[in-house]
Formats: structure tokens, C-alpha cells, sequence
């Protein structure tokens, strides 16, 4: 994908999606962390579903060591590898509450120590709740920087980069929330839904239903 490309790209979905958000529910950087480690293996929805049900009970790092480790998992149990899940979040709240104060660190490094966080779970809170240009590479953007061409790469570090690199700076910030929605909802994994892209003149992937539904358009 070339640059001007990538202007369009991201200036059709910024259109489309001025201000976009992640599909977690929080109110607190806290409440963010918890249900990003929630949902690795599962859907927002089924996180919202739990978190819900948590979060007016315990949404704080003490409340959730005094439910205890049964009594967090009573409330996740819905969610998959909950009971590993439980324990990283049990060890990540005595970690910000015997070394940050209870609060959620702003750096990277910080963030990564606490246990269960990769540096994907690092990316979405620094983005999603402290406003950092960052990318969270998940298997929605992985897909799509790849199929695209707007970034391609072998591994998550590698897309990553290339985007930090390629997007232009203005779209930074949103970018990470407008590639994975555009992954979950248009460019699926299975069935790309090129037909109703708004964007599929940019990339690099011409199916051939993209150039079928090009030819109707054109006949008709």
C-alpha cells in the first residue's frame, strides 16, 4: 500500500468512525486492565457479561484480593482459562497496590512487569486509557496489516512496527480501534466482506469477488 493509500485509508475511516472506541466496557484505568486480561481467548461480550457482574462488587485491586480467589473466579467462571486468568489478576493486584499505589502504571515497561500483561495488553491500556499512540496487535489487526499491505509482517512485533512507522501521525491515536473493527466486522478472517468495503480501492487484496461485485457495479 502506498502512502496516499494509506492518507485515504485511514481518512475514510476516520470519517466513518470520528471517534472510536473499544468494544470493553471500564470506567476506570483499573477496570480497563482487568478486562483486557480477560479477554485474551474470549469475546468483549462474554468480558462485558462477567465484568458487569464483578465490577459493582469489587473494581478496585483491594476489593478484588478481599473477594478472595474462589470468589473472583465465581464471577469470571464464564470466561476461558478463567482459573489461570484469576490468578493473574490476584497477583497483579497485590503488584499495583505493593509497588503503584493501587494505580494502573503509564509506561510500558511498568505495565508488562505486572503479571499477565504481555505488551499487547501493555498497547491497549496506554492507548485506550492514558491516550498513547500505541499498537495492540491483535489477530484482527495482524490480519488486516497483512492482507492489506498496509503493514505486512511475519509476527505481531513486526506488523506493529511497520505501522508505527506507516501511519501517518494524525491518525495515530484512533488507529488501533479503526483497524481492529474494520478486522471484526468488514475484513473477517474467513469471508473478507470486500463488497461493502469502503476502503478496498487502498489495499492490496483484489479477490475475486471484489472484481465480480467491481464488474456488476460497472454493467450496471
Amino acid at each position: 500500500m502506498k502512502k496516499d493509500q494509506i492518507v485515504r485509508f485511514f481518512s475514510v475511516l476516520q470519517a466513518a468512525n470520528p471517534h472510536p472506541e473499544t468494544e470493553l466496557e471500564y470506567t476506570t484505568p483499573f477496570e480497563l486492565l482487568i478486562a483486557v486480561l480477560l479477554s485474551a481467548q474470549a469475546t468483549d461480550v462474554g468480558v462485558n457479561k462477567a465484568t458487569c457482574l464483578l465490577y459493582p462488587v469489587a473494581n478496585t485491586p483491594q476489593a478484588i484480593l478481599d473477594l478472595g480467589l474462589e470468589g473472583l473466579e465465581s464471577y469470571i467462571k464464564t470466561i476461558g482459562l478463567y482459573r489461570s486468568k484469576a490468578k493473574h489478576i490476584m497477583a497483579t493486584c497485590r503488584l499495583l497496590l505493593d509497588e503503584h499505589g493501587g494505580e494502573v502504571p503509564q509506561s510500558r515497561e511498568a505495565l508488562e512487569k505486572l503479571p499477565g500483561v504481555g505488551r499487547k495488553t501493555a498497547n491497549v491500556v496506554l492507548n485506550v486509557a492514558f491516550g498513547e499512540p500505541t499498537m495492540a496487535v491483535d489477530t484482527h489487526i495482524f490480519r488486516v496489516g497483512n492482507r492489506t499491505g498496509l503493514a505486512p509482517g511475519k509476527t505481531p512485533l513486526a506488523v506493529e512496527k511497520q505501522l508505527l512507522k506507516r501511519v501517518p501521525k494524525e491518525f495515530l491515536v484512533h488507529a488501533h480501534h479503526w483497524l481492529i473493527l474494520h478486522g471484526r466486522y468488514v475484513c473477517k478472517a474467513r469471508t473478507p466482506e470486500c463488497w461493502q468495503c469502503a476502503v478496498a480501492d487502498c489495499c492490496d487484496y483484489q479477490p475475486k469477488t471484489l472484481a465480480k461485485a467491481t464488474r456488476k457495479k460497472t454493467l450496471a
